[in-house]
């Protein structure tokens, strides 16, 4: 099994203390999404969004990676093929883990984007609307997050990542968003053999092979022990 691809979303984000929007309690509880994950609320009302994204970092900046996130970074420092980790999260939790390369299809909450002319640094801890640009000098700096109704970004390169993979696992996802719901059709399209490791089925759980149920940090281990062993 050459070249593996792996999708990470929030549930393996989830075990370190960072709560998904669908969760009942936590961050997102307090907000709805239509006020402060989408480009509508940030031209409405950016200070809201500020204050909500430096609460996020605040909480990402806090959180330690899983034996999830541990057990991915082991398998690409000892997988003889290539190992390619696509996540929907925003946090830097398998850069922590010790995971090179991590694609950030929504950004990263630790980078800061210049709505007027693009350039991209590391965010301060708190981001608000008074911020200039540090290249153009325009006030127009926004997390470097996608929100809803954004195009994701490196598009492009996940479906060639896609394309070539002979494996592609999905962990922590729950299929409700595209385009990320779509990339077990993509791979199996292609050959590969697609494995859901979730708490539960997922909304695209019939385009998996394989399941297998349950908190990914008990989940991912074994799943990595049994690739490893070959």
């Amino acid at each position: 099994m050459e070249k593996i691809v792996i999708l990470t979303g929030a549930g393996i984000s989830a075990e370190s203390g960072l709560g998904t929007f669908r969760d009942a309690g936590g961050i997102w509880a307090e907000h709805r999404i239509e006020d402060v994950a989408t480009p509508e609320a940030f031209a409405r009302d950016p200070d809201r969004v500020h204050r909500f994204y430096n609460a996020r970092r605040a909480q990402a900046a806090e959180a330690r990676p899983n034996a999830a996130h541990l057990a991915l970074a082991r398998l690409q420092a000892a997988h003889p093929g290539e190992v390619v980790i696509v996540t929907q999260n925003v946090d830097a939790l398998h850069e922590a883990a010790g995971s090179p390369g991590v694609i950030h299809m929504h950004g990263q909450l630790a980078r800061a984007l210049c709505a007027a002319c693009g350039h991209r640094w590391d965010a301060s801890p708190e981001m608000s609307a008074a911020d200039a640009c540090p290249s153009c000098g325009v006030r127009a700096c926004r997390p470097d997050v996608v929100w809803f109704g954004e195009m994701p970004y490196r598009m492009e390169e996940i479906l060639d990542h896609l394309a070539g993979a002979d494996l592609f696992a999905a962990v922590g996802t729950s299929g409700h968003v595209y385009p990320a719901a779509g990339f077990a059709s993509e791979a199996a399209a292609s050959g590969a053999h697609c494995v859901e490791i979730n708490l539960e089925a997922s909304a695209v759980a019939a385009d998996f092979d394989e399941a297998r149920q349950g908190p990914a940090s008990v989940v991912v281990p074994p799943w990595v022990a049994e690739i490893l062993a070959g």
